[in-house]
């Protein structure tokens, strides 16, 4: 019997340690050509865009679709080997929850160990999450955030400092966000790119999570370039909308090459940084086997507290 739930059963049942744990098991298997990703296809629909993503766990038994964009939320729906289709999932909480892990777990193996200083760009829900993962796997020391506007970036940092039990900062402008920090990230929806690349200082992470179209842009060519690893949670889906990429790979200053899988590095197979100076970049796309893996812990979860709302299937 497959059951549903909503945003708030998943709110109470997926916590970011262990959404960072089961994308961490996910990504590995990935590498070991045990776990499967499709990336995300836009379809016209009357005006607008309907999308739809897959991902799939074969060790686990579990497989994934995300739709939206055709009406009002986001669903997962997951399917069980042997079972078919166990679970309807809204995934407001699960999206951000697993958009967050996914670059907190690039910063485990991306960051330098000792990095701690976090500048942020974004002040709106799916910064919360990314805020919060970082703090799960590198102990911060400070944190900066930078929005256009003034009232809702003081809101937000009075917000997360309480979150996380540190002072955030709100700064005034971009480069108080970029000077100094050993990590950045970006969870934005702009279509220009947010700050100098020349600001940058050596052996600095950034996880670039807001741009995944081609018309959007978070991070300047200089800042693609002077990333010394590149990696993203699935190439192929990178090449359809990764805007970053898309714009220096289009103009020759990148190739598809140099641009490697998160997966690989996770599982071991090779080094997420290579020095101490190296800029390291993680670009996010947001991919369906995140969903699996997140959605599979959610109504596991479930069954053990008898949760949800039986459906008559």
């Amino acid at each position: 019997m497959a059951i549903f739930l909503d945003d708030t059963s998943v709110a109470g049942l997926l916590d970011m340690p262990s959404c960072i744990r089961v994308l961490e098991e996910a990504f590995k298997e990935k590498a070991e050509g045990f776990a499967a990703n499709q990336p995300r296809r836009r379809v016209p629909f009357q005006g607008r865009r309907f999308m739809m993503m897959f991902g799939a766990m074969d060790r686990k038994g579990y497989l994934a679709y995300k739709a939206y964009g055709a009406g009002k939320g986001q669903d997962v729906v997951l399917y069980k080997a042997g079972q078919g289709i166990v679970a309807f999932i809204r995934s407001g909480n699960l999206g951000q929850i697993r958009t967050g892990a996914a670059s907190g777990l690039a910063t485990k193996y991306m960051a330098r160990p000792d990095a701690s200083r976090l500048g942020c760009f974004g002040t709106g829900h799916q910064a919360e999450t990314q805020i919060t993962a970082i703090a799960q796997v590198r102990k911060l020391s400070s944190v900066h955030v930078y929005g256009r506007d003034a009232q809702k970036r003081k809101a937000f940092a009075e917000k997360m400092s309480k979150m996380i039990g540190l002072e955030v900062r709100p700064v005034e402008t971009p480069e108080e966000a970029v000077k100094g920090r050993d990590i950045i990230v970006t969870i934005t929806n702009t279509q220009l790119p947010l700050f100098d690349g020349k600001l940058i200082e050596p052996g600095t992470h950034i996880n670039a999570a807001g741009g995944n179209t081609r018309t959007n842009r978070e991070l300047d060519e200089t800042t693609v370039t002077r990333a010394g690893m590149i990696a993203t949670d699935d190439v192929e889906g990178a090449k359809i909308e990764c805007g970053d990429l898309c714009w220096s790979v289009d103009r020759g200053t990148l190739a598809w090459e140099k641009v490697y899988e998160l997966a690989p590095i996770v599982a071991g197979m090779m080094k997420g940084r290579r020095s101490e100076d190296e800029i390291t970049l993680f670009e996010s796309q947001g991919i369906a086997l995140e969903d699996a893996a997140a959605g599979a812990l959610i109504y596991e979860r479930a069954l053990e507290r008898k949760l949800g709302v039986a459906l008559p299937f």
